[in-house]
């Protein structure tokens, strides 16, 4: 199957400062793809090659087998774009946009995106008077009115309340099952660990780490954490072999293992031999943003 995003080989240069240097990624239909990177590492550059508003300076892009530089036009129709800032004017209601853009892109007016982003109750407001959520909910509703088949998202839910993230990564699971491919840029670990499928993060324009979001996170530090709150605090005397640190913090013994279930075993055992009671236990492996800053750290950023 042919991806729908292809990027290959790609650089962008301002001047003789390389801003990409040389990267290749691909995003399938049915597809979240994660491009993560600290501020200055790439992504805004990458962004806007592969919507066609900025010139390449080597390699190739193509969305569904199409140049977006040189075609702009059958791009607009297959393509839909999330800002993390919009550009709507300020005067302009929720049903205008709709109806502006449906047009603009020879569809079929998409009144029913104003249903399926609750928005019904606003189609008369201006854009200036929305909430930071139903503006953001009216730029997706915008993005999504051609169908696309590629779908990018820029920091889709950054400072949003949590019900309407959690209603926006809804709408991207739903995108998903339609078989939409979607490129997410996000500085988001949390959203990009539950969301995405595959994770490729930019540090000075180079691609440093792919793979799916567990396969980032392995790659690095296995240590496993295990906090533990037992009613004597009797852990405190506990030697294990396998522990590599031990401290206490906030009534909790914190152990950092490789190995989990040995763990756990002797620190039950420990617990019931001494008499003592279990008044809580936590497990914490690593995140991918703990693995993102260590690689963005060694990497310089």
């Amino acid at each position: 199957m042919k991806p729908i995003l292809l990027v290959d080989k790609f650089s962008k240069s301002y001047g003789k400062f390389k801003a990409i240097d040389n990267i290749s990624f691909e995003v399938s239909s049915g597809e979240i793809f994660a491009l993560l990177g600290p501020n200055g590492a790439g992504k805004t550059s990458t962004l806007e090659c592969i919507e066609g508003i900025r010139k390449i300076s080597d390699g190739k892009i193509l969305i569904n087998g199409i140049n977006p530089e040189k075609e702009y036009k059958k791009i607009a129709k297959i393509l839909g774009v999330q800002l993390q800032s919009s550009a709507l004017p300020e005067i302009i209601t929720v049903e205008e946009a709709i109806k502006m853009f449906s047009l603009y892109l020879g569809n079929k007016i998409r009144f029913d995106l104003i249903e399926r982003f609750d928005l019904i109750s606003k189609r008369k407001t201006q854009f200036r008077n929305l909430s930071t959520g139903q503006q953001r909910k009216l730029v997706l509703a915008i993005a999504l009115s051609n169908n696309p088949k590629l779908l990018i998202l820029d920091e889709p839910t950054a400072g949003l309340d949590v019900h309407t993230r959690v209603e926006l990564h809804n709408v991207m699971r739903e995108e998903k099952e339609k078989g939409t491919a979607i490129l997410l840029a996000s500085h988001d670990m949390n959203e990009v660990e539950e969301l995405a499928d595959r994770v490729s993060i930019l540090s000075k324009g180079r691609i440093v780490a792919e793979g799916t979001p567990n396969d980032i996170i392995t790659s690095g530090n296995k240590d496993v954490k295990i906090l533990v709150k037992t009613r004597d605090n009797s852990l405190i005397k506990l030697n294990l072999t396998q522990v590599i640190v031990k401290k206490e913090n906030e009534d909790y013994v914190i152990f950092k293992c490789q190995d989990i279930e040995k763990a756990l075993t002797d620190i039950l055992t420990y617990i019931k031999t001494n008499n003592d009671k279990l008044v809580d236990i936590i497990v914490e492996k690593a995140t991918l943003e703990e693995r993102f800053m260590d690689i963005t750290r060694l990497e310089g950023k």
